[in-house]
């Protein structure tokens, strides 16, 4: 039987067992250098939860272990459009030592489940799998963190977010989740491939904090505007 090295997505270098999909160099590059503000991804000097801009509106916390537009970007977006997973494993590895900085720091409350963003039954349909519900349990089985899946739905087939204008996102994502009754539970993440404008997960953490819950975002990586990264 044939067996492939294990190489490197991006440097082609062999890579040892168990360590898969991106080296650790390789990944080290990639990942953010220095504490980005949880708001709107702003480098910061000090690990804090938001730079000054964001204190004054408290938004939602957005936690990613990398900017979309340093190097990783391709790899997530493969995930969804060519159901490539070989960089999972490395980026949620990734993901969590960013969470558990941010909560050893107090900067982050831990979640008791993790409910990934649901795709409407058509779009399921057309590609086959939700990648954020791939990303999520892969998550739940590695931090021992419950899946919920049953409790939030997608009502309306939207367009798709790609290309569109953060005006336009927002729009698009009206009414385009519901909510039944929570569990009882004070504080979830949400879990999401990668955030951009934040018009989808915002528009699920408004039913969440109805019901007086606690939401953050959990993302593989964050595509923020480029500028706040200089």
């Amino acid at each position: 039987m044939l067996i492939l090295p294990n190489r490197c997505l991006m440097c082609h270098q062999e890579i040892a067992f168990p360590h898969q999909g991106i080296c650790r160099v390789c990944l080290k590059a990639c990942l953010y250098t220095s504490p980005v503000c949880l708001g709107c991804g702003r480098k910061m000097q000090l690990e804090t939860d938001f730079c000054g801009h964001c204190l004054a509106v408290t938004p939602l916390k957005i936690v990613a272990p990398c900017s979309y537009h340093q190097g990783l970007g391709p790899f997530v977006a493969s995930m969804k459009y060519q159901a490539q997973f070989a960089a999972l494993d490395c980026l949620t590895d990734a993901l969590i030592l960013r969470v558990t900085l941010l909560y050893e720091q107090g900067l982050l409350p831990m979640p008791q489940v993790l409910v990934p963003v649901p795709l409407h039954k058509k779009r399921l349909q057309q590609r086959g799998f939700n990648q954020a519900w791939i990303i999520a349990n892969c998550l739940s089985k590695k931090m021992n963190i419950p899946l919920s899946t049953q409790k939030l739905t997608r009502t309306q087939h939207t367009q798709a977010q790609a290309g569109l204008s953060g005006k336009a996102r927002r729009k698009n994502m009206n009414k385009a989740f519901q909510l039944l009754p929570a569990a009882e539970v004070q504080r979830i993440a949400l879990i999401d491939d990668v955030v951009t404008t934040g018009a989808t997960t915002q528009a699920i953490a408004c039913l969440f904090q109805r019901q007086h819950i606690h939401v953050q975002v959990w993302c593989l990586a964050r595509a923020e505007a480029p500028k706040l990264m200089d």
